[in-house]
């Protein structure tokens, strides 16, 4: 009986982890970390693993508390579609109430991990949850501005990381801005290509033209172009403490022409299968400069 009642045991557990998983979206709430994490290591003077630890901490609960949040306000939207109809909340395997309670803890521990950081990290971490959950989530369904205005929270990570180390802000974590912030719309676009006709089952608004068009895959190219420009700008030398030197910010380019190929396929080709190699690129893209950045720093 006793094993019975230990496999049942474990097998519910594993179940809650599992719709804990997904109410905080952990891949990617990790990537974000990830993000942050490099930010951090490119704004350091010496590595802190406890600094770490608490960035580490704290972002995963703000993004966490904000994925939580998202889900809570589109339960019924979620409910329509076919990408989030198995989430937890319209799955009925979680209540709003427990949800909402997750969400609202792990804010309270995000910004007091963040502030034990600094108070500026803490801030931005603050400011991240309230433009995801009261500006880009209700916009979603109103106007495709809301993807500009979820890029603002979303680009914040890789910025979050630098000012975790230095509690300053400047030229540096600005530039680290705007990097990411420039690579969310080639990402989401690309993303909003392929699950365009879900999206549409729950009213969402997601292309800069409404449609899967010459227009936005123009819009597509000309972003991927900015991102790219942002991305070798360190290796100028007038970004203060965030540089590059010539052979990486070589590398990095590349790694642009790269997607940048992609987004000229996705506007040749203009199918789901061209936007879904956009957006893997895209994905690969962040991740791989961000290393690039980090080793050339160690390097020099």
């Amino acid at each position: 009986m006793r094993s019975v009642a230990g496999s049942v045991s474990s097998s519910t557990f594993a179940l809650v982890f599992s719709d804990f998983k997904e109410i905080t979206k952990a891949k990617l709430a990790l990537s974000v970390l990830f993000s942050s994490i490099a930010g951090y290591f490119l704004g350091a003077y010496q590595i802190d693993f406890y600094e770490v630890f608490l960035l580490a901490f704290g972002g995963y609960c703000m993004v966490g508390a904000s994925n939580a949040y998202n889900q809570v306000i589109e339960k019924d939207l979620d409910a329509l579609m076919k990408r989030t109809k198995n989430r937890p909340i319209p799955a009925g395997r979680m209540s709003v109430n427990t949800a909402l309670a997750i969400a609202i803890a792990m804010t309270l521990m995000g910004v007091v991990a963040l502030y034990i950081l600094n108070p500026k990290t803490a801030m931005f971490g603050a400011i991240s949850i309230f433009l995801y959950t009261s500006v880009y989530t209700p916009l979603k369904t109103k106007t495709p501005l809301a993807v500009f205005v979820g890029a603002f929270p979303g680009a914040i990570p890789f910025m979050l990381g630098w000012v975790a180390a230095t509690n300053d802000f400047g030229i540096e974590p600005g530039t680290l801005f705007m990097i990411q912030f420039f690579w969310q719309f080639p990402h989401f676009w690309a993303l909003g290509w392929m699950l365009d006709d879900d999206y549409k089952k729950g009213g969402f608004k997601m292309l800069p033209t409404g449609k899967k068009d010459t227009g936005t895959a123009v819009q597509i190219i000309l972003y991927t172009i900015l991102m790219i420009v942002i991305s070798i700008m360190p290796v100028f030398g007038f970004t203060g403490r965030l540089v590059l030197s010539v052979p990486a910010a070589a590398l990095i380019l590349v790694c642009g022409l790269v997607m940048l190929f992609f987004a000229f396929k996705l506007y040749e080709k203009r199918d789901n299968v061209a936007a879904r190699r956009l957006m893997l690129a895209s994905v690969t893209y962040i991740s791989v400069i961000q290393i690039i950045f980090v080793i050339d720093k160690m390097l020099s």
